[in-house]
């Protein structure tokens, strides 16, 4: 039998929670559509975090952690709310609004290549040949996951190249965010204190674009618009991104990134129970690669070192 320690990521102190962000984030995809009626985008992600970085600056409190940061910490909150929740929030909700929300979510689980070319630039991570493995097999799901959408995708070839193409810009700028996660600088200061002064200046840049593009604040008092914002703020943002970012800073960016190869399959298993899709054979056999190499890729022994 061998002596060596498991790795982290096979542990129940990183699966748990990232089961919990896969499933919350599986279903943001839908949530998100009842979003994009009379409200704007821009307004839509600005209500979303400002509610995310109230209730993170309300959770450090009630730990009695310290929420002021040095101005290093500022800067540091400044540019991570920019590129996480600013521009890739923003390509997203865009997105949507030419390609369905299953391909988007598809092509957002391309975000493990960016992670794992960041990783090894700017943090020295490099990828085992287990880790190499697994994501090519995740990746040929993706693949056929990728196929299957675009068949079904009725909106014409050149709205879904656009809605491909706003979607791996905020793919880019949600890895740039996940990377700046796993450095010393961000380990320096509470988890609570810097999300939640990210996402309250990722807010104040959403409602300053949202002002400047859309004009004054609109709001849907609507119950499932509502619903779906607190959804989407406290769960899918709070909670979420306080578990993902948990889990990078323990097995780094490039195996976190994974939690996107299973949220298209969650996304499409809801969109099954809620929108009526059907799954393919091609679905199917993409969504059983996506899983087979995220059992792969989790497993590897120290991939990034």
């Amino acid at each position: 039998m061998s002596d060596q320690p498991k790795p982290q990521s096979t542990r129940l102190s990183v699966l748990i929670p990232f089961g919990i962000v896969t499933l919350i984030w599986g279903s943001t995809w839908i949530v998100i559509t009842g979003q994009l009626g009379q409200v704007p985008p821009s307004w839509s992600v600005a209500y979303r975090f400002a509610i995310g970085g109230v209730a993170m600056l309300g959770w450090g409190l009630w730990r009695r952690e310290r929420l002021k940061l040095d101005g290093r910490g500022v800067r540091f909150a400044a540019v991570l709310g920019l590129m996480q929740f600013v521009l890739n929030f923003n390509f997203v909700y865009r997105a949507e609004l030419y390609v369905t929300s299953g391909l988007v979510a598809v092509v957002f689980a391309l975000l493990l290549v960016p992670n794992a070319i960041l990783s090894r630039i700017f943090l020295g991570q490099r990828m085992g040949a287990q880790l190499i493995v697994g994501s090519v097999i995740a990746m040929s799901g993706i693949a056929l996951l990728f196929i299957h959408e675009a068949r079904i995708d009725s909106g014409g070839a050149g709205r879904t190249l656009t809605g491909i193409a706003i979607t791996i810009a905020g793919v880019c700028a949600a890895s740039v965010a996940n990377v700046m996660q796993a450095t010393q600088t961000a380990r320096a200061y509470p988890m609570a204190a810097m999300l939640g002064w990210a996402m309250l200046w990722g807010a104040s840049v959403d409602a300053a674009f949202a002002w400047v593009t859309t004009g004054p604040p609109r709001f849907d008092w609507s119950l499932p618009y509502v619903a779906g914002l607190l959804y989407l703020g406290l769960a899918a943002s709070a909670l979420a991104f306080t578990l993902y970012f948990g889990v990078i800073r323990t097995i780094g960016p490039a195996k976190a990134a994974y939690s996107g190869v299973l949220v298209p399959v969650i996304a499409m298993a809801l969109s099954t129970l809620f929108e009526g899709y059907r799954w393919s054979l091609l679905a199917g056999l993409g969504a059983a690669l996506a899983m087979t190499g995220l059992v792969v890729a989790l497993r590897a022994r120290r991939p990034d070192r």
